[in-house]
Parts: structure tokens; sequence; C-alpha cells
């Protein structure tokens, strides 16, 4: 079976075709900076070894699509001779009302999307957009949504019901539902390929968007995203965990506008709010040194991140633990070592690196402290879409 799998983000698109149950990529690409009349990065690459960057204005995400697939049928290093070879389309989707899990996309699965356009603005609204070009360019090809709302399931009621009025749970469904969970299932696979089926771990998902993650024995047990992605962690735009009732003061005392507040919280907060430098840590870390917005940025990220690692030890009893993925989370060493540094406590003691054990792909990261540390921390590449492309093969099977 050959899978497609799309992850639309807010200005980007990537790609990977793989053929299923083998595992194997046959190819993939990805598009920066849709709608950016300055054009973007769009790279594409085979299993035969060809590698294609180039610049590229991109209008939409339907152009977008149409550019990477007239590529991937393309005569010389194609993967497949025409669209008619794709036999399923698989989503990193986000959120969908009443709908868990893996889901073909049909009319119910996108009016539940449609139904969480308010919760999840951003992202589902890419996501019906890249859906409904997908629809009409392959209209009898299935469509699958990995919602990343599922692997949160097995939390126990205790750590989803928020402490408001418990009919607003009954009524409206009001409750922790969490993202990310492709990454962090993925995570799980590798922790429990490495360690056996018990054990109490951290997966910190830690890029442009970040959350972390309580996972005991592969399942998850509690995680710092909410029933929207605003709470949790300080992240490049977003705020993270505030007082609500900082929103009524500045709107009802300060004269702001519910846009202004929001955009303040969604937009224009977090990394880029504190620092004032930019959303990016890289440039935050490349500023530190003379700018005291920039050091106290990373100081909040951090201080979060070792706040969620610390509670969520004591929640499961223990740590075993500490996984690290996504962009910050794979190439930051400042974070890498502050958070090694807080949990010295614990008995974690950084090594030289080594590989973890190999799987059918090799070895999916890396460990990173020394063999008699009591808390063991990995670093593991994401790999969203190899999830992804499991889950939906296991689906259409």
């Amino acid at each position: 079976m050959k899978v497609l799998i799309c992850n639309a983000g807010s200005t980007s698109l990537k790609f990977k075709l793989y053929l299923m149950p083998e595992e194997t990529v046959l190819a993939g690409g990805n598009i920066e900076r849709i709608r950016d009349e300055k054009g973007g990065l769009f790279r594409y690459y085979s299993a035969d070894g060809f590698k294609e960057e180039t610049h590229a204005v991109v209008k939409d995400y339907r152009a977008g699509i149409d550019m990477f697939l007239e590529k991937l049928c393309g005569s010389e290093h194609g993967a497949v001779e025409d669209t008619s070879e794709i036999d399923a389309v698989g989503f990193k989707t986000v959120l969908s009302k009443d709908h868990y899990g893996v889901h073909l996309m049909d009319d119910e699965t996108i009016q539940g999307m449609r139904d969480f356009l308010s919760v999840a603005p951003a992202h589902n609204s890419h996501y019906l957009e890249a859906v409904g070009s997908f629809k009409e360019i392959l209209p009898e090809t299935p469509m699958v949504g990995a919602f990343e709302t599922a692997f949160h399931q097995t939390m126990p009621k205790e750590a989803y019901i928020y402490s408001g009025p418990y009919e607003w749970y009954e009524k409206y469904g009001i409750r922790r539902l969490g993202y990310h969970g492709a990454s962090h299932s993925y995570v799980a696979d590798c922790l429990t390929a490495e360690l056996g089926g018990r054990y109490r771990a951290v997966s910190c998902h830690l890029g442009g968007s970040g959350s972390l993650c309580a996972i005991v024995d592969g399942k998850s047990t509690d995680t710092s995203f909410g029933m929207s992605l605003q709470c949790g962690l300080p992240q490049s735009n977003r705020a993270g965990d505030i007082d609500p009732f900082i929103i009524s003061y500045l709107m009802r005392d300060c004269g702001m506008t519910e846009k202004e507040v929001f955009d303040g919280l969604g937009k224009n907060g977090g990394l880029l709010g504190i620092s004032g430098v930019s959303n990016d840590l890289r440039d935050i870390e490349a500023a530190a040194d003379t700018n005291e917005r920039a050091k106290l940025a990373i100081d909040i990220y951090i201080r979060e991140i070792i706040r969620y690692i610390g509670g969520y030890a004591a929640i499961m009893g223990g740590l075993d633990a500490i996984a690290l993925t996504g962009g910050i989370g794979e190439n930051s060493l400042t974070v890498r070592n502050r958070i090694a540094e807080a949990f010295s406590y614990l008995g974690l003691k950084p090594g030289d690196e080594k590989p973890m054990k190999e799987g059918r792909h090799g070895s999916p990261g890396k460990i990173i402290t020394s063999g008699d540390s009591a808390v063991k921390m990995f670093v593991i590449p994401a790999n969203e879409e190899l999830g992804i492309a499991r889950k939906v093969y296991d689906k259409l099977k």
C-alpha cells in the first residue's frame, strides 16, 4: 500500500510517500512560506537519492499540493507513474468534535473540525483547506485523519477534568484534550523498545509549538496542552499558561479589544513577546549575552519545562526517562544541559552520546546519560509522519 502523508502547517506543507507495511520512504518534500509574496524554499527528494531545492512563490495550499504531486509523478525521479497509484492520503489532523483516534475524512469528521474551529482556528483551517484540495484532486482515494488528541485518551479523569463547574464538561465537552499525539506516541514506541514495557517518562516535544507528556508504560497519563493549544509552556508566539482573569482585566479596565488581547496571547506572546527579539530560540540564544530580555525568555522557557517535568515525576511516583524531541529538543544544547542539571538531584548523570537500540529502521535516537544514571535522557528526532503512516495502514488494511 502506498500511503501519502500530508502535514499542513500555518505557512508550510510537508509530504512523505510510504510503501506500507514495509515503511519504506519512496519520496518526500516540503514547501515553506506559502502565501508569502516573496516565496520560500521547495524541497523534493526521492528514494533513488535525488534531491532538489528551489525557490518558489506558492499562492495557497492547492498550488503547493499540485507542485509536489507534479514532482511525485515526474518521469525522471518520480515515485509513481500517476496519482492513481496513491492508495491513501493521511493527515496529521488536530481536532474534530467527538472524534478521537483515526477516522476517515468523511462529511461528519470534517463537520466536527468546523465545529471546533474556535478551539483550534489556525490548525483546523489549514487542514480543512488541505483535505479539501486532496479531495478535489483524488476524489476516489481514501483520506484518513490521525487526530492529535488520540494518544491522550488514556489519561485518567482527574487529569483531564477542569476545576470549573462540572456541567461545563457534561454540556459542552470542556476538558483537557492534549495534542502532539503523533510525536508523543512515536517517542513512547521508541522508549518501549529501549526500556521494555515498564517505565515512567516525560516526553518533551519542544519546537515552535511545545508540549510535555507524562508517559507510564507507553501510555499518556497527563499532558501540558489543554482543550486548546494555547496553554502549557511558553511557545514561539503563544503565551502558554496565564491567569484567565488577565483577559477580562485587559479588556474591561485597560481598553483593549478582544482581538488585541488574543493576538497578544497567540501571535505576539511566548518567546517573541518576552524577548522582543524573535520567535526563534536560536536567535534569542544568540542575543542573550547582551540582551536582558532575551536571557529572561530563555530562563522562563526552561523553568517551565523543568516545572512540568518535576510535577509529572511526582504524579507518576518517580522518573525513569526524559525524552527530548522537536527542533529545540533535538538541537538546543542550552535547553538540554539545563534540564539535565536540574534533575541531577534525581540521579541524572550526563554522559557520552550512544545510539539507542536498533529497530527496523536503525537507531531512532541517542542516549545522552551515563550507564549508571538513575534517570535516562534521550534525544529522539521527531518522526510524526511514520507514526501517522502506521495508523493509516492499520485503519485500511
